[in-house]
């Protein structure tokens, strides 16, 4: 199995539960995590990473990390300061249209989205909202690109796209894509080795569904020009991400593979979860299983069932915490106070 791996943590993209497997795999293996300075939950965001971020980098002893994982905008030159050169490079996509509409949720407080009452009224004029040199922009245009480290507000002609691409290319050996979750667990699995439990998950840092709101399309076709690099970039990937699937495993055994990821995941919802799934942030009765609450969405946890024998409980405990008590649990025990 690979044990030294960056992941890049794009936002809205279902990146949580990713991390929670990371998180998951890394303490089963006794891996060193490239925690945030102080035990933070992210790397400088949104300033580029830097490998002074991260907490015990030194640069005068070649110490290195086995998993990068946490929230930062990627710059590989620092990146390979802090992790070993064998490390495999992936991150996850989401399509734009999708993204947006919960970046509008989660990061109502942004400053291009506080004056809005709705994302329709932002599209309808963009730049009366957004503010180029605002410190938050990202938020509203464009967010995987920035998160990939190229500028949100950059030029979208075909020559730039196309060297974005390749800079991508270049430095990621995969990219996930997450409307198909299962596929790319399975092929995350295929591509580091692991086996079916470890890339087993519940959804974490899901909101309810409440809060999201389906798009005419007229609104769409805004969206996608307002976020031409982001539509690029995903529609690229996510071209790239079945040719791969077609190469390495094939698309029969890839249904049985889904198949047999469903069935494991049914079979650990049912041992160790109350009731059928996700439960609203009230009705989670475990405060340290509560996840944090942001913006205007309500995001969802899980309730265990009691009684579970330990082994089991630590399994089913650890598939259901939250990203932000998972990281501060392994940093203490990374670094013991």
């Amino acid at each position: 199995p690979k044990t030294d791996i960056v992941f890049l943590k794009v936002h809205k993209s279902a990146s949580s539960t990713v991390m929670n497997i990371l998180f998951r795999f890394g303490e089963t293996h006794n891996l060193t995590f490239a925690f945030p300075q102080g035990g933070g939950f992210q790397l400088y965001y949104p300033h580029h990473f830097l490998a002074r971020f991260v907490q015990g980098f030194s640069p005068l002893s070649p110490r290195r990390f086995n998993i990068l994982c946490h929230h930062m905008r990627f710059l590989q030159p620092e990146v390979q300061k802090v992790v070993p050169s064998s490390a495999v490079y992936f991150s996850i996509l989401r399509n734009p249209v999708q993204l947006m509409e919960s970046s509008f949720v989660y990061y109502k407080g942004a400053s291009a989205f506080s004056r809005v009452r709705s994302l329709q009224e932002f599209l309808s004029q963009p730049y009366r909202y957004y503010n180029p040199a605002s410190g938050d922009r990202h938020y509203a245009r464009n967010l995987m690109t920035f998160d990939f480290g190229f500028n949100p507000d950059g030029d979208v002609s075909p020559e730039r796209v196309q060297l974005m691409l390749k800079a991508i290319e270049a430095s990621f050996d995969f990219l996930l894509i997450s409307e198909y979750f299962d596929e790319s667990m399975v092929l995350l699995k295929e591509m580091l080795c692991w086996d079916l439990d470890s890339v087993v998950s519940f959804p974490l840092n899901i909101r309810d569904s409440s809060t999201k709101s389906p798009l005419p399309d007229s609104a769409v076709e805004k969206l996608k020009a307002w976020n031409r690099l982001d539509w690029e970039i995903y529609t690229h990937f996510n071209r790239t991400f079945w040719e791969r699937i077609d190469r390495h495993i094939g698309r029969e055994r890839m249904r049985r593979e889904v198949a047999a990821l469903r069935e494991r995941q049914a079979e650990l919802a049912r041992t160790c979860l109350q009731g059928t799934g996700s439960v609203a942030p009230k009705d989670i009765k475990d405060s340290s299983l509560r996840p944090l609450q942001h913006g205007g969405a309500r995001i969802l946890g899980y309730n265990l069932k009691q009684g579970l024998g330990a082994e089991l409980e630590r399994t089913c405990r650890r598939l259901v915490t939250p990203e932000l008590q998972y990281s501060s649990l392994l940093y203490k025990k990374q670094f013991p106070p």
